[in-house]
């Protein structure tokens, strides 16, 4: 059973699969500009089975999509001077060559291996969301630079995984600017932002070398993604995250769900 492939262009009365992708880009960029994250967890589901694009060309979208409206997002925090450039700059050049890879061998790997695998990280961060990250004594220290040695594993392997599934970088890279370098939650989102730029253009650039993309779609999707990031940020300044970091943890975990059954479906069939 193949997946229905949507075409970009937009018809006299627009498609209903592409109107809802856009509506959900909204939503995308809300949820990055509002958690520091949390926006490729519905890139690549969105793009799956609305969209219609096959895994190894929504990844890369997702990818994409992810790392402009990061880049946006960025320049918001940083100027509210919340962005820690020296640890974010180092550890995101030591995701950036895990991305690269990352994206190079999910280039190669079976749709349903790529599915499957992104449900695996989309449970991973939904108990991380579910469960909350300890802040008491992060706020309080002082930031620390972060020896080599755990840059280059931490980053690297936290850039593989996002590289390979097109997700899961925000809620690995913000615990460990927590618990490593110290950083106070607002801080570690908002570096968190500048690492994920990095590693999400490194991951695309794995998989443009053999994986052509429909850059027109990918661009109006960003754009609308941005737009919810602008929300997004407003939000955060007015609504408790733990909540809704919580609320969206169980849906990231319900997505999960219909993601397995669904690659289960499809290989049965």
């Amino acid at each position: 059973m193949r997946r229905m492939r949507l075409s970009c262009q937009i018809p006299e009365i627009m498609d209903f699969s592409l109107a809802l992708t856009f509506a959900l880009a909204v939503v995308i960029g809300i949820t990055l500009g509002l958690l520091g994250g949390g926006g490729a967890i519905l890139a690549v589901p969105v793009l799956t089975y609305i969209t219609g694009l096959e895994p190894v060309q929504a990844i890369p979208t997702s990818l994409f999509i992810v790392g402009v409206t990061s880049l946006v997002s960025l320049s918001l925090h940083a100027l509210k001077k919340r962005v820690e450039w020296r640890t974010g700059l180092v550890f995101g050049l030591a995701t950036m060559v895990g991305a690269f890879a990352g994206g190079r061998a999910g280039a190669y790997v079976p749709a349903p291996v790529l599915m499957l695998s992104f449900a695996a990280v989309m449970t991973a961060a939904a108990i991380a969301m579910i469960r909350g990250r300890r802040q008491a004594g992060a706020q309080h220290e002082k930031p620390q630079e972060l020896p080599i040695s755990k840059v280059l594993a931490t980053g690297a392997a936290v850039g593989l995984v996002s590289g390979f599934v097109g997700a899961g970088g925000g809620f690995l890279i913000v615990p460990a600017l927590v618990l490593l370098a110290r950083l106070p939650m607002p801080r570690a989102v908002a570096t968190s932002l500048l690492i994920i730029t990095m590693q999400s253009a490194s991951g695309l650039a794995g998989y443009a070398l053999s994986t052509p993309l429909d850059w027109s779609l990918a661009t109006a999707i960003a754009g609308l993604a941005v737009a919810g990031s602008f929300i997004g940020f407003w939000l955060s300044n007015r609504l408790p995250s733990q909540g809704l970091r919580k609320g969206f943890g169980f849906f990231v975990l319900a997505i999960a769900a219909v993601v397995v059954i669904e690659e289960t479906l499809l290989l049965i069939g």
